[in-house]
C-alpha cells in the first residue's frame, strides 16, 4: 500500500517547518509516497520550489497545493486545491487574510471559510469535545461534501483518548477520517533545529521552553511501514482517495497581459509591428540595412510564435510614460540583443555597435520568458511604480517577492540567543569573524575567539547555525520586478502587504516566476541616471546648454576623456570606479566605445577564471600574436583579439564551430551558470568537443574552449549588458572631464549610490580643484548647490542642510521658508522663527551657525543666552540681578575638536583631512614614524619597502581573489591600494578587520602605471584620533 501525505509544512511556515520544500519532496519520493501536499500556514510561497524539484529530478510523486489556517477562536484546518478553480479560491482567501493585516501576519475569518466552494477541507480537532462539536457544526453547514477529519498521531501520552474522541466525532457527524502526518521536517535528525526554530519564534531561551517544544521527532516524514502500523488502513486509503482527486498542477497556470495596451483596430502583433516601423524611422534616419531588417523580421516572428507581444507592449508603455515625464531610463541586459527593443526605445545600444545575438534574449528551445531590465532614476522610480498601480489597478499588479534568508550573522545571533549566549559575546563573535577568510572556516574562527571546542553545547550551536543558514526568514519585496495580469492577480498567486506603505507583493520570487514561465516586468533603480539627469539640469541652469545622453554619444569620441580614463581618474564614473576596474584601466588603455565595453566585462569572475584577461592584454599590447583556427572563429572573436570575453561569443562559438542550434547554445549558456551546483554543463561537453573535432578543430583547442566556458560559469558578462553600461560610463566620464562641478554636485545630490562615501567624493572633487563650502544656515539650501565665484571665475559647491545628521527634511525646509532675505542675523530670530532647540543644536554641531558665531562652541553659548531673551524667560528674570552673558566665556575648539565634530555631525570635513591633521602634530608624527604620501608613490621604484598611512575607506574581497582583500587607504593627497594576503590578514586580524586609520608597511609593486602595496605589517592607528566617526565601505 502507498501513502499520500496531506499535511506538511515546509520552512516557508516561518520558524515552524524545519526542512526546505525540496528536501521534503525528495524524501517523500524516496519513501515511496504517492503524493505530498505542501500546506504552509496561509501561504503557497514554497510550493514552486517543490514543483521545480519534481520537474528537474523527474520524480514520480504528485505535488498537491494547499495551505493551513488557524482562526482567531482556535479552529485549525487545511485547504487543498483539487483543480484550477480550487487553486484560484485558495489564493483568494490567502490574499484576503494577508491583506487585512500588516506584513507577516494574517487574519482568516469565517467569511473566508464560508466562501470556499471547491477546495477540500481537512479539519484538525482540538481534542475538546464542546469546542470540536461547535467547529464541526459550523463547517458542515457549508462544506459537507468536501469535509474530512484530519487525524494526526504523534505517539503522545493521551493519544488513545484522542483517537477515540476523533472516532466518536466522525461517527456522530458522518465524516471520513484521513491520516495526516502534521509534518514539519523531512527527517527526524532535524528535531533539534525544529526546537531552535520554535524557541526563536517564542522569543525565549531553549532551557525555558519546557512543554512548548515537540515531545519527539514524529513530525517527520515517516516510512510507509511505520505509518501502516500507526494508522488504520481505511484512514490511509481515505488520504490516497483525496490525493487522487487533486488534479491541479502548477504547470497549468497561464495568464494574460492587459488588453488595453493595444490601439483600437489592431491585433497585438499588428500594433507592435506598427510601433517598430515608427521606431525604425526614428533610429535609422539614413535608412536601414537589409541585414538589420532581416533580424527585425526574425525577432517579430519569434515574438509572435511565443506569444510575447503584450510583454513588449507593456515595457514600451512604461518607458514612454517615463519619457513623457522626463525621467531618464535605460534598458539593459539581454534585451540589448534585441533590435526590436532598440526600435521601441527600450534600449539605447545601437545594434551596429555590437554583435547582437537574439538567441541570448529569446529562443524556442529556451522555453522561458525574455528578460527585459529597465533602469530608471532611483529618486524618481516611485513615480513609475505609482503609474503602474494606477494604470492596471492593485488587483492586477504587484511586486514579486524576495526571500530573505538566514545568513551567517543573523544565524549566529538568533541561534546564540536561543542557547542563552549574552549579546556582548555574540556581537564579539560577529564583529571578529572574517567572512572573507577561505582557509579558516567561520567555525574555527569562533573557537579561536573563545568558544569551548570540547563543549557539546558549542558543537551543537555550530551544527544548528550551519543548518539554519539559507532558511527563509520572511518575504520582502523584489527590487522592482512587477507581475501584471489582465485578470485578478490574486487568482494566480496570493498577494500580501509589503513593509512599505502602498506596496503589495506576491508570494513568489523571481526564480519561481521563471520556473512557471510567468512574465515579470523589471522596473529597476539606478543612481547614476539620477546623477546624470541632475548634472544636465545644472549645466542648463549655469551654462545655458541643453544636453542629453544621446547628444553626448553622438559627439566624436573624445581623446581627452579617454586619457582621463587611462589614468584611472574614475572616482564617481559609472561601472569603472571600483578598485579592480581602476587597476585595469591603465593596462587596457581604452581608446574608444568598444574598448569600454570590453573594459567593463573583462573585470568579472568569468574572464578571470577562464584565463582570458592576460592573453587579451598581451595581444592588445602587441606582445602576443593574434591567431584564429578558422575564419568562422575569427568572425566571432576578431573584435576581442581571438579571446572570448562575452557570453554571446561563447554561444556563437558553439553554433559556428560545434553545430549547436541557437536554442541549444543558449541552453549551454544557462548550464554555464549552474554547472558548479548541478553539473549540468558536463552533458554538453561531448557534443561540443565532438562537434568541433568533426569540423576540423584540434581536440586541444576544443578542450581549451570548454575550459573557458567552465570559467564563464563563475559569472561571465553579456556583451549586450556591458554595451548598455558603457554608454553611461562614457557619459559620466565626459561630464566629469568637461563639467566637474556639475558632475560632483549631481553625484552628491543623488547619494547614496556607487562605491564611494560622500566624504570620498568631496575629497576627490577638492583634488580636482573644486572648492567645497561648509554648511551655513544663511547660504545653504536643502540640497547641495553650485555657486559661481567671480574672483576665481569658477563654480564652487555649497553643501546642503540635508547633510546634517538628525535634521529632518521638514525642519530644514521650515528653516529655509522662514529665512529672512538677508539671512538670520541673530540667535533670537533663529529660535523665534525657525526651529526647535534640538534642531538648532544639530546645526551648531555641524558648524552651520558660523555666520552668527565664530565657532560651534560659541554658537552653543549664545544659544543658551538667546533662551533668556525669549518672553517667558524675560518675565521670570525681571527681579533677577543680571549675570555676565555666557557668551563672554569664550573657548576656541582645536582643529582636532572641529574634525571630530565634523565627522560626527555630517560625516565629512571640508577643511581638514584627518591624516593631514594627524601628520601636522610633531608628537603624532614621531609615534607614526616614516611614511610615504599617496601622491608620492609614483616616484618610488618597484620592489621598494614603503610605509603608507590613511583612512580605511574600502575593503574588497572578490570571490575570484583566492582570499586576497584589496584595501583602499585615503590620505589628503589621494588613495593608495593595498593588497592583503590571507595569511597576513589572519596573523593581524584585529587591525585588518577593525582599524579606521591604518598604517601599512609592505612592498611597492608596479605594472606600468598601476601601483599597489603588498602588505606586510598592519598598524592600527585609530586611537591616535580618539572619537573619529568614519566607516569603510566593504564589498565581498
Amino acid at each position: 500500500m502507498s501513502y499520500a501525505e496531506l499535511y506538511c509544512q515546509s520552512n516557508f511556515s516561518f520558524l515552524q517547518g524545519a526542512s526546505h520544500p525540496e528536501e521534503l519532496i525528495l524524501q517523500a519520493n524516496k519513501l515511496g509516497y504517492s503524493a505530498l501536499a505542501i500546506t504552509d500556514e496561509c501561504s503557497v510561497a514554497g510550493v514552486v520550489r517543490a514543483y521545480r524539484e519534481i520537474k528537474d529530478k523527474k520524480l514520480a510523486i504528485k505535488l498537491i497545493v494547499g495551505a493551513s489556517f488557524q482562526l482567531e477562536d482556535g479552529l485549525k484546518l487545511i485547504l487543498l486545491a483539487p483543480n484550477r478553480q480550487g487553486y484560484a479560491e485558495l489564493c483568494r482567501v490567502i490574499t484576503n487574510a494577508r491583506r487585512r493585516c500588516e506584513k507577516g501576519h494574517y487574519q482568516f475569518t469565517y467569511w473566508d471559510l464560508h466562501s470556499i466552494k471547491h477546495c477540500f477541507v481537512l479539519w484538525l480537532p482540538s481534542g475538546e469535545l464542546e469546542k470540536d462539536q461547535q467547529d464541526i457544526t459550523a463547517l458542515l453547514r457549508y462544506h459537507r461534501a468536501r469535509l474530512s477529519l484530519a487525524y494526526t498521531r504523534f505517539l503522545h501520552s493521551n493519544e488513545v483518548i484522542f483517537k477515540q474522541h476523533c472516532q466518536r466525532l466522525a461517527k456522530q457527524f458522518q465524516l471520513n477520517i484521513v491520516a495526516c502526518g502534521g509534518v514539519l521536517m523531512h527527517v527526524a535528525q532535524r528535531q533539534k533545529l525544529q526546537d531552535i526554530l520554535t524557541t526563536i519564534r517564542h522569543g525565549k531561551m531553549l532551557n525555558d521552553m519546557g512543554v512548548l517544544l515537540e515531545q519527539n521527532a514524529e513530525k517527520s516524514l515517516r516510512p510507509i511501514k511505520k505509518l501502516l502500523k500507526l494508522y488504520p488502513d481505511d484512514y490511509i486509503v481515505a488520504s490516497i482517495e483525496i490525493a487522487n482527486q487533486c488534479q491541479f498542477c502548477l504547470s497549468s497556470l497561464r495568464y494574460e497581459y492587459p488588453k488595453e495596451l493595444v490601439a483600437k483596430g489592431f491585433s497585438a502583433i499588428e500594433y507592435l509591428k506598427e510601433l517598430v516601423i515608427e521606431g525604425i524611422a526614428l533610429r535609422f534616419c539614413d535608412g536601414i540595412a537589409s541585414n538589420i531588417q532581416a533580424i527585425i523580421d526574425k525577432e517579430l516572428v519569434l515574438i509572435e510564435e511565443q506569444g510575447y507581444e503584450y510583454f513588449f507592449l507593456t515595457i514600451y508603455d512604461i518607458v514612454q510614460y517615463a519619457k513623457s515625464k522626463k525621467i531618464l531610463y535605460q534598458g539593459r541586459g539581454s534585451a540589448a540583443n534585441s533590435i526590436v527593443c532598440y526600435c521601441l526605445e527600450i534600449t539605447s545600444v545601437d545594434p551596429r555597435q555590437i554583435s547582437v545575438l537574439f538567441e541570448r534574449f529569446i529562443s524556442k528551445e529556451r522555453n522561458e520568458p525574455p528578460d527585459i531590465d529597465v533602469d530608471f532614476e532611483h529618486q524618481r522610480r516611485e513615480e513609475i511604480f505609482q503609474y503602474i498601480y494606477q494604470k492596471y489597478g492593485r488587483e492586477h499588479a504587484a511586486l514579486a517577492a524576495t526571500v530573505i534568508t538566514y545568513r551567517l550573522k543573523s544565524a549566529i545571533r538568533e541561534v546564540g540567543k536561543a542557547f542563552g549566549f549574552n549579546d556582548t559575546q555574540l556581537s564579539f563573535f560577529i564583529k571578529n569573524i572574517n567572512r572573507r577568510q577561505n582557509k579558516v572556516s567561520w567555525r574555527e574562527q569562533v573557537y579561536e575567539l573563545g568558544l569551548n571546542k570540547d563543549s557539546y553545547q558549542a558543537q551543537l550551536f555550530i551544527q544548528l547555525v550551519d543548518e539554519i543558514i539559507g532558511f527563509p526568514r520572511h518575504l520582502s519585496q523584489h527590487v522592482g520586478g512587477f507581475i501584471i495580469s489582465s485578470g485578478p492577480l490574486y487568482e494566480l498567486v496570493p498577494v500580501e502587504n509589503a513593509a512599505m506603505a502602498e506596496r503589495t507583493v506576491i508570494q513568489w520570487d523571481k526564480s519561481d516566476l521563471e520556473t512557471l514561465g510567468l512574465l515579470k516586468v523589471d522596473v529597476l533603480a539606478l543612481g547614476m541616471l539620477t546623477a546624470i539627469r541632475r548634472a544636465f539640469s545644472y549645466i542648463k541652469q549655469h551654462y545655458q546648454q541643453q544636453l542629453t545622453i544621446a547628444d553626448i554619444t553622438r559627439l566624436p569620441e573624445d581623446p581627452q576623456v579617454y586619457k582621463m580614463l587611462q589614468q584611472a581618474d574614475t572616482v564617481g564614473v559609472f561601472q569603472i570606479e571600483s578598485r579592480a576596474q581602476m587597476s585595469m584601466l591603465p593596462r587596457l588603455k581604452p581608446e574608444c566605445y568598444y574598448d569600454l565595453v570590453v573594459q567593463i566585462a573583462i573585470v568579472r569572475p568569468g574572464p578571470i577564471q577562464g584565463d582570458m584577461v592576460h592573453p587579451y592584454l598581451r595581444r592588445r599590447a602587441g606582445l602576443e600574436p593574434v591567431e584564429y583556427p578558422s575564419e568562422a572563429i575569427k568572425s566571432v572573436l576578431s573584435r576581442t583579439l581571438g579571446v572570448p570575453i562575452f557570453q554571446e561569443q561563447v554561444i556563437k562559438i558553439a553554433m559556428v564551430a560545434a553545430g549547436f542550434s541557437g536554442g541549444e547554445a543558449d541552453q549551454l549558456r544557462r548550464a554555464m551558470a549552474k554547472w558548479q551546483r548541478n553539473g549540468e554543463l558536463s552533458q554538453f561537453r561531448n557534443k561540443l568537443i565532438s562537434g568541433m573535432k568533426a569540423r576540423g578543430y584540434q581536440e586541444s583547442f576544443a578542450e581549451r574552449i570548454y575550459q573557458q566556458i567552465c570559467g564563464f560559469g563563475e559569472y561571465g558578462f553579456p556583451e549586450s549588458h556591458s554595451a548598455s553600461f558603457a554608454v553611461l560610463a562614457y557619459v559620466s566620464a565626459w561630464l566629469k572631464y568637461y563639467y566637474p562641478a556639475a558632475f560632483y554636485n549631481g553625484l552628491l545630490n543623488s547619494y547614496p549610490m556607487g562605491f564611494y562615501s560622500r566624504s570620498q567624493l568631496i575629497q576627490d572633487a577638492q583634488r580636482h580643484g573644486i572648492t567645497i563650502n561648509e554648511i551655513d544656515i544663511n547660504q545653504s539650501s536643502l540640497e547641495h548647490q553650485m555657486r559661481y565665484e567671480k574672483k576665481s571665475n569658477s563654480y564652487t559647491i555649497q553643501l546642503g542642510l540635508n547633510m546634517v545628521k538628525g535634521l529632518s527634511d521638514k525642519s530644514a525646509q521650515q528653516l529655509l521658508a522662514q529665512r529672512p532675505r538677508r539671512g538670520y542675523q541673530d540667535f533670537a530670530t533663529l529660535m523665534k522663527k525657525a526651529l526647535r532647540r534640538d534642531d538648532v543644536n544639530l546645526l551648531a554641531s555641524a558648524n552651520a551657525l558660523q555666520s552668527l558665531a565664530d565657532n560651534r562652541y560659541q554658537a552653543r553659548w549664545q544659544l543658551m543666552d538667546s533662551e533668556h531673551s525669549l518672553p517667558l524667560w524675560q518675565a521670570a528674570n525681571e527681579n533677577v540681578v543680571q549675570q555676565p552673558a555666557q557668551s563672554e566665556f569664550s573657548f576656541t575648539p582645536s582643529a582636532m575638536d572641529n574634525l571630530i565634530e565634523d565627522y560626527a555631525s555630517t560625516g565629512v570635513s571640508v577643511t581638514q583631512h584627518p591624516i593631514a591633521l594627524l601628520l601636522a602634530d610633531s608628537e603624532q608624527q614621531a609615534y607614526i614614524g616614516r611614511y610615504t604620501l599617496a601622491h608620492d608613490l609614483v616616484n618610488i621604484a618597484g620592489q621598494t619597502v614603503v610605509s603608507v598611512i590613511g583612512l580605511v575607506t574600502g575593503r574588497q574581497s572578490p570571490g575570484t581573489a583566492s582570499g586576497v582583500t584589496f584595501v583602499t587607504l585615503e590620505d589628503h593627497t589621494g588613495n593608495c591600494n593595498v593588497v592583503v594576503w590571507q595569511a597576513t590578514a589572519n596573523a593581524q586580524k584585529t587591525a585588518f578587520l577593525t582599524a579606521k586609520i591604518l598604517k601599512v608597511t609592505g612592498i611597492l609593486e608596479r605594472e606600468g602605471d598601476v601601483i599597489h602595496i603588498i602588505a606586510g605589517r598592519l598598524f592600527d592607528l585609530t586611537d591616535r584620533i580618539n572619537g573619529l566617526d568614519c566607516k569603510s565601505r566593504n564589498f565581498h
